[in-house]
């Protein structure tokens, strides 16, 4: 056991997690307290039970935390999007529906329902100890009881039974599974005839009446967006960081506050004999184990050498005992604290006392040590010189930031105060409403925007208010002009114009020839067309999806089959269907096609199963989707 939760901890420690986080979203909601009136507001009800702000919020900091700590390098700003905050809130008004469900149906397991559950499931083999109860130190890394884990596993279990008749038995008969999977993967032999506009530019020539009236009748395409010609100034830590001078009795006085952090940790290697004796079993029983563990002690120190032939013979820690009770180096933490106490105060190759644990009974041999050297101050001066840098840079920008924030408001009529006071550069650009394709720093804030084309801003030209743009990242901006949207004058636009006309003009052109075709061989449905192909939903042969839908789509009860696909700008297709083939055979047989159709339409009835009970138990998001998303309110007026 030992053993396992050493090798494995990160392993054991996952599986915990994502056990446990998930019916955190209802469960840990519950206890918080309601500080404020606007995490008081009601979001979301189930059965009359309401889901407030408050809740709500704490939720989705856990799911972004748990993302964070599973993918430490996603872009944060993806976690926190509308859509995810609206993904947490319908999270959590389906758990509450199931966990109503659950209530009502009466699926809570007994308690020796959930021990032979907890006993047999193999995924909880390496939570168990060796007297087959949970690791209580598994638990307390997570900040729970063996009672809370086991009340929570009880409730995360009978969520699961509402929908486990569903999910877990699904029927796909061969007959129905055929029917809806042959039209799937079916292959038709297809020929084509493509009508593209460029064949049909040179037939299109406009007149400059046609240019005109094609551009009063299409002003709004013809417009030049709404700009501000900005002045803005940004406070980045970075440049801080690389002004900030660090002397060399600074570096080695952090080097002496922090000896432990340069300090190799000490990790020791032994080898034990485990005689179980469950914490609850009767003091007899403990009593035998001890003295069955004395005896084996004698027999070791009257021969050392022979440790590991007893460790094999009579341990009974199957992770180590056939390794001779090796149990390989280890830090502090990872035993049980009467075990490392005893460990950690050992010497090289001596024989411990025997040692109490939850466990049972242990018999230690101290066969090796390392680390618990410091590492020397030259070694790691670059990386103090970057921490100490940092936080000097940090505290700085904390005095910055509150300095930029207080100038650019009450100064409002000029970026001057601060770009005097705090040394910054003031750069110019011109910007529209949302950033520009390639926009990159200040200029890619959709924030920062905003606030430029406030109606404060636009009006008053005065500094927008300090805008977070970046990690230690401030910027304000001033509005110097602002143009708003215009139509552009027919000279400006004359080619464009023209061009998109020729364009319309060409596509009509090529429609027109296109169901003239089409109108022949609905007479004449024996003619060929040039191009030839074998098309299925797996291989589409390049065809646009309007093309495959009509292909596959068409009527095959009467071959030829006809049909005219209009593809706009790119033109028109004419396809005749002339025979309909047998579908590929599916890399992994039809077995396993029928068991993905089973369980596509398992999903189906479960997603309408619980539709049925949202209503049921009348489960609403009481707010709009916008509010529900997180949209932002646009600035109040100074």
């Amino acid at each position: 056991m030992f053993d396992f939760v050493r090798n494995h901890s990160r392993l054991v420690l996952g599986f915990l997690l994502l056990l446990i986080v998930p019916s955190f979203v209802f469960f840990g909601v519950q206890g918080y307290s309601r500080f404020t009136e606007a995490g008081n507001e009601t979001v979301a009800k189930v059965g009359g039970v309401a889901i407030t702000r408050a809740e709500w919020e704490a939720a989705h900091a856990r799911n972004v935390e748990r993302v964070r700590r599973q993918s430490p390098d996603i872009d944060a700003q993806l976690l926190d999007t509308p859509q995810a905050r609206r993904d947490t809130l319908e999270g959590m008004l389906r758990e509450r529906v199931l966990l109503a469900a659950a209530n009502d149906l009466q699926l809570y397991p007994s308690v020796s329902r959930m021990a032979m559950l907890f006993d047999s499931d193999p995924q909880f083999a390496g939570l168990r100890g060796p007297d087959g109860r949970i690791s209580r130190d598994l638990l307390a890394a997570q900040g729970m009881t063996p009672e809370m884990f086991d009340q929570r596993l009880r409730q995360d279990f009978a969520m699961r039974q509402v929908l486990a008749g569903i999910t877990q038995t699904p029927l796909a008969p061969a007959a129905t599974a055929a029917a809806a999977i042959d039209p799937l993967f079916q292959r038709r032999e297809v020929q084509l005839q493509r009508f593209d506009p460029a064949a049909f530019l040179a037939r299109v020539n406009p007149s400059d009446a046609e240019i005109e009236a094609h551009y009063k009748a299409n002003e709004a395409r013809f417009q030049a967006p709404e700009q501000a010609q900005i002045e803005y100034v940004v406070l980045d830590l970075e440049p801080l960081a690389k002004a900030t001078v660090v002397s060399e009795d600074d570096l080695r006085a952090y080097y002496a506050e922090n000896a432990s952090r340069y300090t190799v940790a000490e990790e020791r290697r032994a080898s034990h004999i485990l005689i179980n004796a469950p914490q609850g079993a009767p003091a007899a029983e403990r009593q035998q184990a001890r003295e069955r563990a004395e005896a084996l002690l004698a027999e070791v120190r009257s021969n050392p050498a022979s440790f590991a032939a007893v460790a094999r013979k009579n341990s009974q820690d199957p992770g180590s005992a056939e390794r001779g009770g090796d149990l390989d180096f280890f830090g502090r933490g990872a035993m049980v604290k009467p075990f490392e106490d005893a460990v950690f105060a050992m010497k090289r190759g001596e024989i411990s006392n025997v040692i109490e644990s939850d466990f049972g009974f242990h018999i230690i041999t101290l066969t090796d040590l390392r680390g618990g050297e410091k590492k020397p101050f030259e070694a790691v001066r670059a990386e103090i010189e970057a921490e100490v840098r940092k936080s000097l840079a940090q505290r700085r920008w904390a005095e910055a930031a509150e300095q930029f924030t207080n100038t650019v408001y009450e100064q409002a009529d000029s970026l001057e105060p601060v770009v005097e006071s705090l040394k910054l550069e003031k750069r110019t650009a011109t910007v529209q409403r949302t950033p520009t394709p390639g926009a990159t720093g200040a200029l890619a804030s959709p924030k920062l925007l905003q606030a430029v084309f406030a109606t404060d801003s636009l009006r008053n030209k005065r500094n927008t208010d300090a805008v977070e743009v970046g990690p230690n990242q401030l910027a304000s901006a001033r509005v110097v002009t602002h143009t708003p949207a215009r139509t552009l004058p027919l000279a400006e636009v004359h080619s464009a114009v023209r061009a998109r006309l020729v364009q319309e003009q060409s596509a009509a052109l090529a429609r027109k020839g296109g169901e003239a075709r089409l109108a022949s061989l609905r007479a004449a449905p024996g003619e060929a067309l040039p191009i030839t192909l074998t098309v299925s939903r797996p291989q589409p042969q390049g065809l646009p999806p309007q093309v495959l839908d009509a292909a596959l789509g068409a009527d095959a009860s009467r071959l030829p089959a006809v049909a005219g696909v209009d593809l706009g700008a790119q033109g028109y297709v004419v396809l005749r269907v002339t025979q309909v083939l047998p579908r590929d055979p599916s890399p992994g047989g039809d077995e396993a096609l029928r068991l993905q159709y089973a369980q596509a339409w398992a999903a189906a009835e479960a997603d309408a199963y619980l539709g049925a009970l949202r209503k049921r138990f009348k489960a609403d998001i009481a707010v709009p989707a916008a509010a529900a998303a997180g949209e932002a309110a646009s600035a109040p007026e100074r």
